[in-house]
Formats: C-alpha cells, structure tokens, sequence
C-alpha cells in the first residue's frame, strides 16, 4: 500500500493537483513556496501554502495541512481508499484503456451492415486495408459493459470520454479509426455514419502524424489533412502518405516534416472558401523556412483525395497530379 501511495505522489503532484483544480497563486518567496486564498473555507485573504519541493500544504487559516491524498480526503470528502482509487483513475495511462476500446470497436464492424456500407461509399473496400488500419464501428450500448468488465471503473470511462455524462458509448454510430504513436494507441477518431452525428476526436493530444513510423525515412512525402484521404490513397498503393488530422499541425507534427531534408507534397482539399488550400499555404512558409520543400498537388475543384478516388480518379491520374504538382 505504502509503495502505491508513493507512486501517486510520484505521477501527480500537489502543485500540479491545485492547478488543475484552478487553484491561483503566487510565489510566496524565492524558494519553492506558493500562497493563495484556501479551497478548503471561505477567506478574503490568503493563507494557504504549497511547498512544491516537499508537495505539502499548510492553510494558516483553518489550520488544515498534509500532502496531496489528504488534501483530496478534505476536498472531496473521501476515505483514505476512496482517495486512493480517485487519484489512481486521475492519473491512469489512457493507452491500455484506449486500446482496448479500439479492439473491441474492431471486433464490432463486421456485425453491422451500416458500417460496412458506409465504408465502401467512402471508397473502402480492401478487407485487409480495413484489418491493416483497425478500422472498427461503434454501435453503442455495450462499450460501458465491456470496459467495465475488463476492471475500469464508470467514472474513469467517463473522465478519457469514452461514455458521456450519461454512461453511453460517446461514440454512437461512428466509424473509428485508432490513433498511435509509437506502438500506443494515443486517441479515438470517431466519423458518423449519420448526419444527426457531428465527427470527434477524444479530448486530449491527436498525437503526431498518422502512421508516421512507416513514412518517417522517405525522401518524398504526401501530406492528406483527412483518414479517408489517406486510406483511399494507400488502398491505391501510395505507401509514403501521411496525415495531420485537419488543416493545422501541432508541434510534434511539424517537427517530424523537418526532422531531415524530404520534400513535402500538399494534399489538402479544394474546397469552396479556399481554407484548405490557405492552409496549405501558410504550411508551405513554415516549412520552406526550415529548409523543406513543398509541392502544391492541385486536385480537381471541390475534391479531396477521398472524393478523387470515389468519382472515379485512379492511381495513375493521381501520380500524374504529383508530377505536375507546383512549388
């Protein structure tokens, strides 16, 4: 137990806690000292302290102090045990979990025609592409059961955004497409099939591009904003695809493009308003500043990869829209 404890300590610290908990303070000195009004009683001026480098408090106030499990006892009115089993799901490694979950979606997609349908009508319809990607579909209703029976409790569920506030699959009627990065599963993409349905992320990191590993080392890149435009395209054979998960790359992402010389070919879409193709601009700037080239692939107008191939574009066209693709 005593081992445990220190554990949590180690994974989360008192500091780390409060602010997260939108605790405000000041340093309270030139050592490790924070001060800021109590959490813990009503007060207009503070006298409650925080020293980071021993992760204890002290409220001069209402004369409570300790560490950070019995800071959580007195905030949320816990046992010792019910503290310990809180703290362990604040700070549980989503991976396990969120494989899990993408297993079973997996598992699901076979049994439900709608899903299947919904795929070929975005241009999938390579099996084994399907089982490379771990494509799966979330029917909603059993996720909670089959988590839970695995030992994840509700409220963790819920706190990864798994289930909503109401204890259903978050999910519902979506298409899901795992999201790793470095053999973890980082996050959940979910697609609806239904238009009642809006797409969504988890909360939390993306994680870097898609399938990065397999492309890191080539000299020449295609970058896809979309998971249909990059599962379409390596359907068609293209295997150095990658994808940013929308228009505006984090900073891993950007990093991974300049981490050697390659050449970066642009492959958002031609929309209406022009935003993917000014995202592939400002992109371009980014990148050519930090030595990499870019090439512009001008895709038909109103077309994304995806749409390309779904209206009949071919992997021959497709190579010849690289090779004429523009600076």
């Amino acid at each position: 137990m005593g081992e445990d404890v220190e554990k949590l300590k180690q994974r989360l610290s008192l500091l780390d806690y409060l602010r997260q908990q939108n605790w405000v303070a000041r340093p309270a000195s030139h050592g490790p000292e924070f001060v800021g009004l109590c959490p813990l009683h009503p007060e207009t001026r503070p006298s409650f302290y925080v020293n980071a480098r021993k992760n204890l408090f002290y409220c001069h106030g209402c004369g409570q102090g300790g560490d950070l499990l019995r800071y959580v006892q007195l905030s949320r009115h816990l046992s010792f045990r019910q503290c310990l089993a809180y703290l362990s799901a604040l700070t549980a490694d989503p991976a396990p979990i969120l494989e899990q979950a993408a297993t079973f979606y997996q598992q699901q997609l076979e049994r439900y025609p709608e899903a299947l349908r919904y795929l070929e009508q975005r241009g999938l319809h390579d099996p084994a592409l399907i089982k490379e990607l771990r494509i799966g579909y979330a029917p909603g209703g059993s996720l909670r059961r089959h988590l839970t029976a695995q030992g994840y409790s509700f409220d963790l569920l819920q706190r990864l955004g798994l289930l909503n506030s109401h204890g259903h699959d978050a999910f519902y009627r979506r298409v899901i497409f795992p999201c790793c990065q470095g053999g973890r599963v980082v996050n959940l993409y979910g697609r609806s099939i239904a238009a009642a349905f809006a797409h969504r992320f988890l909360s939390g990191s993306k994680g870097g591009l898609y399938a990065w590993e397999q492309v890191q080392n080539c000299p020449e890149v295609i970058l896809v904003e979309g998971l249909f435009d990059y599962a379409v395209l390596w359907q068609a054979g293209f295997r150095h695809v990658t994808c940013s998960l929308g228009t505006h790359l984090n900073a891993d992402q950007f990093q991974q493009l300049c981490d050697r010389p390659r050449t970066v070919y642009l492959t958002f879409d031609v929309d209406a308003n022009g935003s993917g193709q000014q995202a592939s601009q400002q992109l371009a700037q980014r990148l050519c500043a930090q030595g990499i080239v870019t090439r512009h692939v001008l895709l038909p107008e109103g077309h994304d990869p995806n749409s390309f191939f779904i209206q009949g574009g071919d992997a021959r066209q497709f190579q010849s829209l690289l090779e004429a693709a523009q600076p």
